[in-house]
């Protein structure tokens, strides 16, 4: 009987690629590497620009570096079914495999699309206990980091297996970063591409992995997840690729946090001048879970604060870079302090398929304006528009002060599907290629 590995490496390397898939691939890639440029002007991306000078260069640190900016900013992309950011973890460490084998970008989007199909399946089949101790991202991202480098390498049936028991050997990645204010997260996507991108790269010259790697008696489930659901592995085999089911955030905070945002921008249009004597929020338990945070003190805490986040879009009907600042957080403390969470039987029904959200507000003269969404702009099924998936990363990439070449990066990395050789990987000054 084949291992659960065996039976998704045979699951990944048997479904078609369309140019469609190329496409949308090629759109997430964009989307990953803004991130990854804008992510270096926050402290955390200081710091880890600052280390990896220091440190010196090499593959592995090069998939550390950029995976570890490109989750800074909370504007990744985001994997509902999974709760997994697969961009920040899976494309990186395939941009620098692909650029120094001189890969095509067909070869290197293909190899794309297989790091999310790994990182998803094996995110939707942790189960949701596990999602209260350990960040999915970290735990299940060297999967995906193992299966993009090994379609790179063109690692056989065998080597692949060994490549995805190393990466699932190698999980990690705790949520006390989030109470303890830390800046640890960022670790969790850079280790999680350089252990897959290490594995598969010691599969490569015979390094064997453990074939049952996550059903077996002392594996993955067994270790990490209380409630796994292993028959999702392999579910819905003929589906679209999943990175065609996953999420572009247009806001700079949790993904937790956007649905309620949505619908409090749709109540701000309502407001005009007035202003709410009471908030309440509906939404799922594990937003609460997560983003329950009525007076953050950082502003990496407001952006995984419910409060705030819906406050910021009562008030200034945008959600941006500063909005998470201590001016902010100060100006907006009174209305956080007032505004109420609540769980319902239908936003945890839907959930993780559907996120979903509803925002009341009451004013002085004992009017409610509510509005609700059953998912948030930037779903599959709410899904940002090119131009907008453009918009984004020239915002982003301006963030990041590296506006003057935005045009053509954006040209160069939508190009990407015809493209003969990967290009370098745009950090030139820290990361770029030899």
């Amino acid at each position: 009987m084949k291992s659960l590995t065996a039976e998704l490496v045979d699951l990944i390397r048997s479904k078609p690629v369309a140019d469609e898939d190329l496409i949308a691939a090629s759109h997430f890639v964009l989307d990953t590497v803004a991130c990854v440029i804008g992510g270096q002007t926050a402290a955390p991306g200081r710091i880890l620009l600052e280390w990896f000078e220091d440190a010196g260069r090499d593959a592995g640190r090069d998939a550390f570096l950029a995976s570890g900016l490109a989750h800074i900013l909370e504007i990744d992309d985001l994997h509902r079914d999974s709760v997994t950011h697969p961009g920040s973890v899976v494309i990186p460490p395939a941009w620098h495999l692909a650029r120094r084998r001189g890969t095509s970008g067909r070869a290197f989007l293909t190899a794309v699309l297989h790091g999310y199909e790994a990182v998803t399946r094996v995110g939707m089949a942790v189960g949701p206990a596990h999602y209260r101790v350990w960040h999915n991202t970290s735990t299940c991202g060297p999967f995906g980091a193992a299966m993009a480098a090994a379609t790179l390498l063109e690692l056989d049936h065998e080597q692949t297996i060994w490549a995805l028991g190393s990466a699932g050997t190698q999980s990690c990645g705790l949520w006390q970063f989030l109470p303890d204010g830390a800046m640890s997260k960022h670790l969790h996507t850079a280790r999680a591409a350089e252990a897959g991108f290490m594995a598969a790269s010691l599969a490569a010259h015979g390094f064997t992995g453990a074939e049952h790697i996550l059903e077996g008696p002392q594996g993955f489930f067994r270790a990490l997840c209380p409630d796994p659901i292993p028959d999702a592995l392999l579910g819905e085999p003929h589906a679209p690729w999943q990175l065609r089911r996953t999420s572009m955030k247009p806001w700079p905070c949790c993904r937790h946090t956007h649905p309620a945002i949505d619908a409090a921008l749709e109540v701000h249009d309502t407001l005009g001048d007035r202003h709410p004597v009471s908030v309440e929020v509906e939404t799922y338990q594990a937003a609460i879970d997560v983003c329950d945070r009525a007076s953050p003190q950082t502003p990496y805490g407001a952006k995984f604060s419910l409060q705030h986040c819906v406050n910021v879009a009562l008030a200034d009907g945008r959600v941006e870079f500063d909005s998470f600042d201590a001016a902010r957080r100060d100006r907006l403390a009174p209305a956080s302090e007032m505004t109420t969470l609540t769980a319902t039987p239908e936003f945890n029904a839907a959930y993780p398929g559907r996120w979903g959200a509803a925002v009341s507000v009451k004013l002085p003269s004992g009017e409610v304006i509510n509005a609700v969404r059953k998912d948030c702009k930037g779903d599959p099924e709410s899904p940002l528009s090119p131009q907008e998936i453009t918009e984004k990363a020239q915002m982003i990439i301006h963030h990041g002060n590296h506006q003057a070449d935005s045009a053509d990066l954006i040209e160069q990395i939508l190009g990407l599907p015809q493209a003969p050789k990967t290009p370098p990987f745009p950090l030139e000054k820290t990361a770029a290629e030899t």
